[in-house]
C-alpha cells in the first residue's frame, strides 16, 4: 500500500470516534481522490488552452508588424530563422499539474505590438492573460502560471536582436516620446524566487541586461496606455476588450517605475505602484546558478497542488470537518488565506492585515442582546376566531410564532413568545384571563419533525399553565374549545391529520379524556355546548356534526339540511340564547338548527331524533364568515363578498349594518369591545376598530403575502418594505404604525434608502426599477434593467451611485444627481456566472463587492469604469460602508455547521461595527459578534418567525434591529440592549493575542 493510503488510514484510526464507519472513510477518500483529478485535468486544460491561443497570435502580430513598417520584415526574418531551430514546443509532466507553458523563443515577434492607432505605442511584452483562481463547482485552482524556458530549450540570439530599440520598427523620421524608449523588459514573476533576485542584483547588475522570459502571478496589474489586441480569450465576461487588464498586452519600462500614464483608458489598480523587477532573468554566464535555479522550479513544479490540500491533507480535513457532504468546512491555508467549504466548493477568503495570528482568534457572543419590542401584522388571511378582547383592555391575536396582546387605548404590547412554530389556533377561557393557543407542526435545522400542541396559559403574568398533547396531535392543531358549563375544566382539540381527531382534554391534569375520529374533510370550528359540557359541535365542508360524549365514549349525529341546499362550506356557528344553533355558510345563509323528532319513513323504525334545519336567513353576497353573540341575544355577522358587518336581533332581524374599506379585505372575525365598540380582523391581515356610527380604522395592518424587500432610514426612525402582495409599505419604528402604503403593478423585491434621505428606489419582479419621493409617494423616477427580477438597490455613501443587482447575472451602475431624482446609466458590472444576491460599496465609494447564487465573491473598481478587480488579495484590507453579503472573510463564523449554501438569507452589520443580525432558513435570528471570521462562532439566538426570515436590517443608530418573515408575513421590531466598548476593529486587532473561552450560543 503506498504511503498516501497509509496516511489515510492512519486518520482513519485516530478519527474511528467521528467515522466508526469504514464505509464512510473509503467513501472520504475516495471523495478526496476524485477531488485532485479534477484540479489536474483543469490545470492541463489551461496549459493546452494557452499554447494554442500563442500559436493563433504569432501570425496576427507578424502581420500587424509588417503592414506598419515594411522594413522590420528583416528583423523578422533573423527571428524566423531562430524559430526553425525550435519550432516544437515540449510540455512536461510538471507542467502538466503546474498548468506552466514553455514558450519558444518565436515569443520576439510577438513583444512589438501596435497601439490603437495603428502606430508603433512602444516595446512590449505579450504574455498570455492570467487566469485567475477559480472556485467552480466542479474545480478548484490556484492561479496558474506561466513559467520559464529552460537553458535547453533558449535559442542563441543575434546581438542585435537581444538590443532590438523601439527605433527599429518606426519608419524614419518617426518621433519617439520620451519615457516610453525601452528594451525588452521583464515583469514581476513568481514570488518563491525573490531571495533569488536579491541574490542575483547583488552579484552583477550588468546580467539583467540580458533577455528574459516572463513568468506571472497574481499581482496588481500596471497601469497601461495601448490597447490589448481583441481576441477570443475575452469571451468569459469580465472585461470589454477595450480595457485595460482584460488584454494580451502590456506596457512596461525596464529603466524606471511608471508613475503616470496618460492615454483613453483608466489604470485598473489605483494606489501606490510598485517598481519593476526581474526575478526570472536568465543568467547563461554562470551554468552553477542556472542548475540551481532548474532545480528549485523542479522543486516548485507541484507549486498548484502544494496550494491547495493535497491529497492526504484533504482527507484529514474531511475527517476533522466530520459534517454532512453537503456542509461548510474552514482550511486554513499556509499563507494569508482561508478556504471555506459550501456544498463542496472551495471559497477563497483572505487574511487582513491586522489579524497576525489566525489561528489565535477567540470569537465570543456579542455583548448586545435583543428583545422583543414590536410585532406588526396580524394572521387573518388563512385562519378564523382569533381575535379576543381581554378586561384588561387588550386584543389578543396571533401571528407568526406570537401571541400578541395589544392594548388598544395605551398602544402598548405583550408578548407570548412559548410557541416553537406558527400559531394555528386560539380560544379564551371563561374566565377571560386563561388562553390556549395551538401551533402547528413544523421541522427543526435537521430536518426533524417538531410535535404540535396546545398551550394554556395565564394572560397576566404570560407563564405557561399547561402543555396539552405534545406527541398526540398531527400536523398541527386546527381549532380549540373551553367548556362553559363546568367553568372550563375541559378543552376540545381537533388537529390537522387526515382523520381531524377530535380529543377532549382535562385542562387541569392534562389528561386525555376522549378521542374520535371525525372526518376526512376539512374542519374549520368546534365549540362545546354553553349549556352542557357533553355536546360538541363541529362544522367544516358540507358537513355540520353535532356530538355527545358519554363515558368516555363519542356518538355523532349529522345535520340534515332536508329540503334546503347543501352548501359546500359551513365557515362557522354560535349558540343562541334558546340554546340554538346558528351557522353561517359559503351561500351567504344563516341556519337556524334544532332538534326534531325522526322521519320514521325517510330513517326507519327505530330512528331517533334529528338536527334539522328549523330556518334560513339570508345575510351576505358570498360567504358569511363568522358570527358573534352579544349580551342581550343581539348578532352580528361579517360577510366575504360584500364586506358588510350586519347587526341582527335576537330574532334575526337585521337592525344596523356598515361596510368596511375595500383596501382592507372581507371581514374574518369579530370582537365585542362594550356592546357598541368592535374589533374586526380582516382577510388582509389587519384589526379595524370603531362603531355602526364612527366607521373603522385600523389600528394593526401588515403584508398578506411574501416579503423579501426591507431597507431602514439612513437619519429617521422609518423603514420601509416590500413583497409578494404589490404593497410598499412606510413604517415608523417609534409609533409602531403605518404610515403610508401603495400598490404596485408588479411586486417589489428589494429596496433601498438614498443617503439625502429624501427617496428610496424600489426593484421590482420584472427588471423594473423606481425611485420614490417619501413625501409625497409620487414616482420621480424609473427604469428598467433586464427582464428578470432584481435583488438589490444599494446607494453609495455619498449617493452619487445606485448599484441595481439583477437575477440576470449583471450590476447596474447609475448615476445620481439632482438630490436622488435624476439617474443616467454609468456603467455595468459583468463577470458572475449566476445571479446576483448581495453587495455592498466601499465607504470611499470606489469599490463594490458582490456575492452571487453560485457562492461567488467579486470585487468591482467602479471608479474605474465597473472593472472585475481579478486580484481578490487587493480588497482584503477594504473598509466597507455596509455589511451586507453574506459570504466574506469577515462573517465566515455566521455560517452554521451542515450549511448548503442557501441557509442564510441576509445579513447585517451594525452601523457602529460591532455586531452582525443574520436572517436564516430555520425562522431563527441570530446576532454575532463583528467581526467573526472562524467557523462555529457563538452567537444569541431568537425565535418568534414561523416562516424563513428574508432579511434584517438595523435601524440608523442601531438601536433596533428589523427581521421579516417570508410566509409568516410578519415584522418583528427588536430592540437592541446593552453596549460595549471599543469598535470592531480594535476587538479584531486584541482577540488575536486573547485566550478567553468562547462560550455557547445563547438563546432568548
Amino acid at each position: 500500500m503506498d504511503s498516501s493510503t497509509n496516511s489515510l488510514d492512519d486518520v482513519s484510526a485516530d478519527s474511528s470516534t467521528e467515522f466508526p464507519d469504514r464505509t464512510s472513510m473509503m467513501e472520504v477518500r475516495l471523495q478526496a481522490q476524485e477531488d485532485e483529478i479534477t484540479l489536474l485535468k483543469s490545470s492541463l486544460a489551461d496549459a493546452l488552452r494557452r499554447i494554442r491561443l500563442h500559436d493563433q497570435l504569432l501570425p496576427l502580430l507578424k502581420q500587424q508588424l509588417i503592414a506598419v513598417n515594411p522594413g522590420a520584415a528583416r528583423v523578422l526574418n533573423q527571428v524566423c530563422c531562430s524559430d526553425s531551430c525550435t519550432s516544437s514546443r515540449k510540455l512536461s509532466s510538471s507542467s502538466a499539474v503546474d498548468g506552466i507553458r514553455h514558450p519558444a523563443t518565436s515569443q520576439l515577434s510577438d513583444s512589438i505590438v501596435t497601439n490603437a492607432n495603428g502606430h508603433i505605442g512602444g516595446s512590449v511584452s505579450v504574455k498570455p492573460r492570467l487566469r485567475p483562481a477559480t472556485t467552480d463547482r466542479s474545480t478548484q485552482t490556484e492561479p496558474t502560471l506561466p513559467g520559464q524556458v529552460t537553458e535547453q530549450d533558449r535559442v542563441p540570439l543575434p546581438r542585435r536582436v537581444q538590443s532590438l530599440q523601439l527605433e527599429d520598427a518606426l519608419p524614419p523620421g518617426e518621433p519617439v516620446v520620451e519615457g516610453v524608449r525601452a528594451k525588452l523588459h521583464r515583469v514581476p514573476g513568481l514570488e518563491e524566487e525573490d531571495e533569488e533576485q536579491e541574490e542575483d542584483e547583488g552579484e552583477g547588475g550588468e546580467q539583467e541586461k540580458e533577455l528574459s522570459w516572463m513568468s506571472s502571478v497574481e499581482e496588481p496589474i500596471q497601469p497601461t496606455t495601448i490597447r490589448s489586441l481583441q481576441t477570443e480569450d475575452f469571451q468569459d465576461g469580465s472585461c470589454s476588450p477595450e480595457e485595460p487588464g482584460s488584454g494580451l498586452t502590456s506596457v512596461r519600462t525596464s529603466d524606471q517605475s511608471l508613475s503616470s500614464r496618460s492615454g483613453p483608458l483608466s489604470p485598473i489598480q489605483e494606489g501606490e505602484k510598485k517598481p519593476l523587477v526581474r526575478r526570472n532573468s536568465e543568467k547563461l554566464g554562470n551554468p552553477e546558478r542556472q542548475r540551481k535555479r532548474l532545480d528549485k522550479k523542479a522543486a516548485s513544479s507541484a507549486n498548484l497542488l502544494t496550494r491547495s490540500p493535497s491529497l492526504e491533507n484533504r482527507a484529514k480535513e474531511l475527517v476533522a470537518g466530520a459534517g454532512s457532504p453537503g456542509s461548510r468546512r474552514g482550511t486554513y491555508g499556509q499563507g494569508q488565506s482561508i478556504k471555506m467549504f459550501i456544498r463542496g466548493r472551495p471559497i477563497t477568503m483572505y487574511i487582513p492585515s491586522n489579524i497576525q495570528n489566525y489561528e489565535d482568534l477567540k470569537m465570543e457572543p456579542p455583548s448586545e442582546r435583543l428583545e422583543l419590542d414590536w410585532v406588526y401584522g396580524y394572521r387573518g388571511r388563512d385562519c378564523r376566531a382569533n381575535l379576543y378582547f381581554l378586561p384588561t383592555g387588550e386584543a389578543v391575536y396571533f401571528i407568526a410564532c406570537v401571541v400578541v396582546l395589544y392594548h388598544i387605548n395605551n398602544r402598548t404590547q405583550r408578548h407570548y413568545r412559548k410557541h416553537t412554530d406558527c400559531v394555528r389556533c386560539l380560544t379564551l377561557h371563561p374566565d377571560k384571563v386563561r388562553v390556549a393557543s395551538g401551533q402547528t407542526a413544523g421541522v427543526d435545522k435537521d430536518g426533524k419533525p417538531l410535535q404540535p400542541c396546545v398551550h394554556i396559559w395565564d394572560s397576566t403574568t404570560l407563564v405557561t399553565l399547561q402543555q396539552i398533547g405534545l406527541g398526540t396531535f398531527q400536523r398541527g392543531v386546527g381549532s380549540v374549545a373551553f367548556s362553559f358549563a363546568d367553568s372550563g375544566a375541559f378543552l376540545c382539540v381537533i388537529d390537522d391529520s387526515n382523520e381531524h381527531m377530535l380529543s377532549v382534554w382535562d385542562c387541569n391534569k392534562g389528561t386525555k379524556h376522549a378521542e374520535v375520529k371525525s372526518t376526512n374533510e376539512a374542519v374549520f370550528a368546534v365549540e362545546f355546548n354553553p349549556s352542557d359540557s357533553t355536546n360538541i359541535i363541529t362544522c367544516g365542508k358540507s358537513h355540520v356534526y353535532f356530538w355527545t360524549l358519554s363515558t368516555g365514549q363519542f356518538t355523532k349525529k349529522q345535520g340534515i339540511f332536508g329540503k334546503y341546499k347543501k352548501p359546500k362550506f359551513i365557515q362557522c356557528f354560535v349558540f343562541s340564547l334558546t340554546g340554538d344553533v346558528l351557522t353561517g355558510d359559503s351561500e351567504g345563509n344563516i341556519l337556524t338548527w334544532g332538534k326534531s323528532a325522526a322521519d320514521v319513513k325517510t330513517l326507519g323504525k327505530g330512528a331517533k331524533e334529528t338536527f334539522q334545519i328549523m330556518r334560513q336567513t339570508r345575510a351576505h353576497e358570498g360567504s358569511v364568515f363568522t358570527l358573534c353573540t352579544l349580551q342581550g341575544g343581539a348578532l352580528l355577522s361579517g360577510g366575504g363578498k360584500d364586506r358588510k358587518i350586519i347587526r341582527w336581533s335576537a330574532d334575526l332581524a337585521p337592525e344596523r349594518e356598515c361596510e368596511i374599506p375595500e383596501k382592507y379585505g372581507a371581514v374574518r372575525t369579530i370582537a365585542d369591545v362594550d356592546g357598541e365598540e368592535l374589533l374586526v380582523g380582516t382577510t388582509r391581515n389587519a384589526i379595524l376598530r370603531g362603531t355602526f356610527s364612527d366607521g373603522f380604522v385600523a389600528i394593526v395592518q401588515g403584508h398578506v403575502d411574501e416579503m423579501w424587500g426591507l431597507a431602514t432610514h439612513t437619519s429617521q426612525n422609518i423603514f420601509l418594505t416590500c413583497g409578494h402582495d404589490r404593497q410598499v409599505c412606510l413604517w415608523n419604528t417609534e409609533e409602531h404604525k403605518l404610515d403610508w402604503c401603495i400598490t404596485l403593478e408588479e411586486y417589489g423585491l428589494c429596496a433601498g434608502f438614498c443617503p439625502n434621505g429624501s427617496v428610496v428606489s424600489v426593484g421590482l419582479s420584472t427588471g423594473r426599477w423606481m425611485v420614490l419621493d417619501l413625501v409625497t409617494r409620487e414616482v420621480v423616477s424609473e427604469s428598467t434593467d433586464g427582464n428578470e427580477q432584481l435583488s438589490v438597490m444599494r446607494y453609495s455613501p455619498d449617493g452619487s451611485f445606485l448599484a441595481v443587482g439583477s437575477h440576470d447575472n449583471f450590476i447596474y451602475i447609475y448615476n445620481v444627481t439632482e438630490n436622488g431624482r435624476r439617474y443616467t446609466r454609468f456603467g455595468k458590472c459583468n463577470g458572475h456566472s449566476s445571479f446576483i444576491t448581495h453587495l455592498d460599496w466601499s465607504k470611499d465609494g470606489k469599490y463594490i463587492m458582490s456575492n452571487s447564487g453560485d457562492y461567488e465573491i467579486l470585487y468591482w473598481d467602479i471608479a474605474s469604469g465597473c472593472k472585475l478587480l481579478r486580484n481578490r488579495f487587493e480588497s482584503k484590507d477594504r473598509e466597507w460602508a455596509s455589511y451586507t453579503c453574506v459570504l466574506g472573510f469577515h462573517v465566515m463564523g455566521v455560517w452554521l455547521e451542515g450549511s448548503d449554501g442557501t441557509d442564510i438569507n441576509a445579513l447585517c452589520r451594525s452601523h457602529s461595527e460591532r455586531m452582525v443580525a443574520v436572517a436564516d432558513d430555520f425562522c431563527k435570528v441570530h446576532l454575532f459578534q463583528y467581526p467573526c471570521p472562524k467557523p462555529k462562532a457563538p452567537s444569541h439566538k431568537y425565535d418568534g418567525h414561523g416562516s424563513h426570515v428574508t432579511n434584517v436590517c438595523f435601524t440608523h443608530s442601531d438601536s433596533h434591529l428589523l427581521s421579516m418573515g417570508g410566509k409568516d408575513t410578519c415584522i418583528l421590531q427588536w430592540r437592541v440592549m446593552g453596549s460595549g466598548v471599543g469598535d470592531s476593529r480594535e476587538r479584531l486587532a486584541s482577540a488575536s493575542s486573547t485566550s478567553t473561552s468562547s462560550p455557547e450560543p445563547a438563546t432568548s
